[in-house]
């Protein structure tokens, strides 16, 4: 169920998966898929309202109409279909935005003949859309929040058209199985488990985004609503597989050079397990690229303690020492040209007061031995 499959990587090292956690090694070459992952695309901006886009109109309902912003793969969702999304709304005439998936870092489960009153008109839009894609939507308020609005949360204004952003993460056919909420715990670790090896495939022909949104699904069933409800041996089963998903997160951002986010996905891992080496291992990495040498260091350090003997550990540190005396070098030679050489020392001026004590106590001297000579 947790079988590997290993990826060359060109950018960084990564950590290698060992028999247990205490002897996990590192290799300089190798990015090894363990589990699943999951990411989505760096969600846009929503400064100004609603993306703007230029792309044609397509009418997929009376009161529906989608726009592409990107385009997705495969095919299109089927009726009860339990589709994976990020999404965020506005209200058409304020620009008013009342929900957004993407700030809660959490996509959302619909499926498709199946949706509540008010997600009528995104089900239509969801199922014009294809795994990937994003689409802005436009609504109108007869398949949105009615005719008397929302009051409470989210807080939408009577007969109100809406736009939605979207983006279709994937879907589970419904010949599949169940939404997430009525299967078990083994059901949803097993679907997470099919997505994973999804995942693993896309990776392996370099098909980034599309192993993401496998990873990402394979997450969504792990949430953390999920997780704080599990004890025992079945949150160790959890763990078996939401754990591995966040290291490999963490080794396709490194590889797409987003190191901040691996750094996010490492840090929830260590969270759980706060001596994982390869999530030390990965997360220094990134530090490390950032030019956080001090915490790059650190993490390298603590990593060590548990792989004594690894080489890459050991080169990753040695980079880090000679990269801070060439900084080192490199400042003592720019200050030396900003202030200059050190001043020569001048000769101290004696104070003329203590030569003239001197030369009227020597001339005192020279009077009394004169008149003691004139005595004799």
């Amino acid at each position: 169920m947790m079988e590997d499959t290993q990826f060359e990587h060109t950018q960084s090292n990564v950590a290698n998966e060992s028999s247990s956690q205490q002897s996990q090694t590192v290799d300089d070459n190798d990015i090894k898929i363990e589990g699943s992952a999951f990411v989505h695309n760096e969600h846009p901006s929503d400064d100004n309202g609603p993306p703007k886009v230029d792309s044609e109109v397509e009418v997929l309902h009376e009161k529906v109409t989608k726009q592409v912003i990107k385009d997705g793969h495969g095919h299109k969702p089927t009726k009860f279909s339990t589709c994976f999304l990020h999404y965020r709304a506005w209200v058409e005439n304020t620009s008013q935005k009342f929900e957004d998936t993407w700030q809660e870092q959490r996509p959302t489960e619909l499926v498709l003949g199946k949706e509540k009153p008010q997600m009528v008109g995104l089900g239509i839009g969801v199922s014009g859309m294809k795994s990937g894609e994003r689409a802005l939507l436009h609504v109108g308020w007869e398949l949105g929040y009615g005719k008397e609005g929302s009051f409470s949360f989210p807080n939408v204004p009577p007969m109100a058209d809406l736009f939605y952003e979207v983006e279709l993460i994937g879907f589970d056919e419904a010949k599949e199985g169940k939404a997430r909420s009525d299967m078990t715990v083994e059901e949803r670790i097993e679907a997470a488990d099919r997505r994973k090896l999804e995942g693993n495939a896309y990776f392996k022909d370099e098909k980034l985004e599309e192993a993401m949104q496998q990873y990402e699904m394979a997450i969504a069933y792990m949430g953390d609503d999920f997780m704080f409800q599990l004890f025992g041996k079945y949150r160790d089963m959890a763990l078996s597989v939401k754990n591995p998903c966040h290291l490999n997160m963490a080794a396709c951002l490194i590889k797409l050079r987003r190191y901040e986010e691996a750094i996010a996905q490492c840090s929830i891992v260590l969270s759980e397990d706060e001596n994982n080496v390869k999530a030390l291992f990965r997360r220094g990495k990134a530090k490390a690229e950032l030019g956080q040498t001090d915490g790059a260091r650190e993490d390298f350090q603590k990593a060590k303690k548990f792989v004594p003997e690894d080489k890459t550990i050991a080169k990753e540190l040695r980079l880090l020492a000679e990269h801070d005396k060439a900084v080192y070098q490199k400042q003592k030679e720019l200050y030396k040209g900003i202030f200059g050489p050190p001043p020569e020392a001048k000769p101290q001026r004696q104070n003329w007061l203590v030569f003239f004590w001197q030369w009227l106590v020597s001339l005192f001297c020279r009077v009394f031995k004169l008149q003691k000579h004139k005595a004799d």
